[in-house]
């Protein structure tokens, strides 16, 4: 089992920065992929992120890219998503998800976090 807690989420003016953080814990070397999505109410949970820890490979979805990084620090087993240049759409919670069958991380994903608020105004 692998447990997954996110922080750095929080309010900002659209244009801004945040930095979100989840760190893994449990039998993290059995997982094949990290993720972030987010969620708004009334919608589905959205995939933004995605990262294979084996290779490293990425994805992100279209309403992300070139503003989001993902990025993975296996020492600490840490998974980050960078967000610059934040608009007030990107509002959502935010969750960590994770897989020890898939290279991308999807809906269906064994694991996730609790979540994390971010509101851009």
């Amino acid at each position: 089992h692998v447990q997954l807690v996110e922080s750095g989420g929080g309010s900002v003016q659209a244009g801004g920065s945040l930095r979100l953080s989840c760190v893994a814990s449990g039998n993290t070397y059995s997982l094949n992929c990290m993720g972030w999505f987010r969620q708004t109410p009334g919608k589905d949970r959205e995939g933004i992120a995605s990262i294979s820890t084996g290779d490293g490979g990425t994805f992100y979805h279209d309403s992300v890219k070139g503003r989001f990084t993902i990025s993975r620090h296996n020492a600490n087993n840490t998974l980050y998503l960078q967000m610059d240049n934040l608009r007030p759409e990107d509002t959502a919670m935010y969750y960590c998800a994770a897989d020890p069958r898939r290279s991308i991380c999807g809906r269906g994903a064994d694991y996730w976090g609790q979540g994390t608020q971010v509101t851009v105004s």
